[in-house]
């Protein structure tokens, strides 16, 4: 009960929410406001932990080649997950197309953006002034302004150490900031489950319910099985019963909220349990939260099988798969980090193969409809590579070296 009560605790909390759910229908939206208490506490806390976390991180460099080595393998991690989550949904949608039996009109043409590239890549890593570095929206300008804040601290040498130890200080203040947000999330996230079954349910049922009859078991076997192969491959036996054993908070907690950033609190946390070095985690878990989307590139793969499967067209061949393949990575590993970037994602779809704006409306509907498995899929992803971080950089006996 020391190693599994808070989780157990939450496990009991969502059942109980998803029960209210069923019992309440469409007026379980009436518990949504306790959960976006919760939400509202993680996200007020996300800029500032994210600031701390890393800017503290980089100004203790002594070693910088240490954090290029960190960002490097982080990149090939990110890319190489992707890459296999991509590849078992592919499987997944050949055996099974999610879109038989489906009976769904087309909506009235959609609105469809005009996107430039250079301005979305202007936009996601600078912003025009100050303040708008403190959203949530703007994570990846925040996430080049710390390290940056953290290389200037290290760079200035004894003028800053004062400096430096105001990073650390607040990034330990952060740190306890979230244990005390955490102590609501039964609650928050009860009230959540119970809102998102009795809104949403009806949905998974009607239309696209094969479409979630593929996405639901495959996120969940993929949740297991890749997770756990990654956290042998990390830390063996014990890597495993670490993992497992503090990964719970997290994961309820991106299911419920559906945000990998809300998540970033509790991610941090489990990392510091499971032993992961803070350097690393404190790196790797909030440039994932940008980054690192495994459940995005699960869920992009199912909304072009999907559409291909509306427009009744053959989802074969190889340009067809490859190209899939390459949407699928852009959308989890790069696009994700740019503002809108769901949008973008679904938007590539429809340029690179052709279909009609009116089809967007139709995938929009299989994002939201995937999105807690997808999010906690993205969010635990982030812990476990940093733990994979930590093997390659630390040798077989990271772990043992942190317990």
């Amino acid at each position: 009960m020391k190693s599994y009560g808070f989780s157990l605790l939450l496990i009991i909390s969502i059942i109980f929410g998803a029960l209210l759910g069923i019992v309440f229908k469409k007026d379980a939206a009436m518990f949504k406001p306790l959960g976006d208490i919760f939400l509202n506490l993680l996200f007020t806390v996300i800029v500032p932990l994210v600031f701390f976390s890393i800017s503290s991180t980089v100004a203790s460099m002594t070693n910088l080649k240490r954090l290029g080595k960190i960002l490097s393998v982080m990149v090939l991690l990110f890319v190489g997950t992707g890459l296999i989550a991509s590849v078992v949904m592919i499987v997944a949608v050949v055996l099974y197309p999610p879109a038989v039996g489906s009976s769904i009109p087309l909506p009235a043409v959609a609105d469809v953006p005009q996107l430039k590239a250079a301005d979305q890549f202007v936009r996601a890593f600078t912003v025009s002034d100050f303040p708008n570095l403190l959203s949530k929206n703007n994570m990846l300008a925040l996430i080049v302004f710390s390290m940056l804040t953290g290389l200037a601290t290290s760079a200035v040498g004894e003028k800053g150490k004062t400096f430096a130890g105001f990073l650390i200080s607040a990034n330990e203040v952060m740190m306890k900031l979230i244990t005390f947000i955490m102590y609501y999330a039964p609650v928050g996230l009860g009230a959540y489950f119970a809102y998102l079954v009795g809104v949403f349910g009806p949905e998974l049922l009607g239309s696209y319910a094969r479409a979630m009859t593929l996405y639901y078991p495959t996120a969940l076997v993929y949740f297991v099985v890749a997770f756990s192969l990654y956290a042998f491959l990390a830390g063996r036996t014990d890597g495993v019963k670490k993992f497992w054993r503090f990964i719970i908070p997290p994961s309820l907690t991106a299911l419920a909220t559906g945000s990998s950033m809300a998540t970033i609190p509790a991610n941090l946390q489990a990392a510091d349990d499971i032993g992961v070095p803070r350097d690393i985690s404190e790196v790797v878990i909030p440039i994932g939260a940008t980054l690192h989307m495994e459940g995005s590139c699960l869920a992009a793969v199912l909304k072009i099988a999907f559409l291909f499967g509306i427009f009744q067209m053959p989802f074969s061949g190889v340009e067809t798969i490859l190209t899939a393949l390459g949407i699928a990575l852009l959308t989890g590993v790069v696009v994700s980090g740019i503002p809108g970037g769901g949008t973008i994602g679904e938007l590539l779809i429809l340029s690179l193969y052709g279909f009609p704006p009116e089809a967007l409306p139709l995938i929009t509907m299989i994002g939201t409809l995937v999105d807690p498995p997808a999010t906690m899929i993205n969010a635990v992803g982030d812990n476990v590579s940093s733990m994979l971080v930590a093997r390659v950089l630390g040798g077989k006996g990271w772990l043992e070296e942190q317990g």
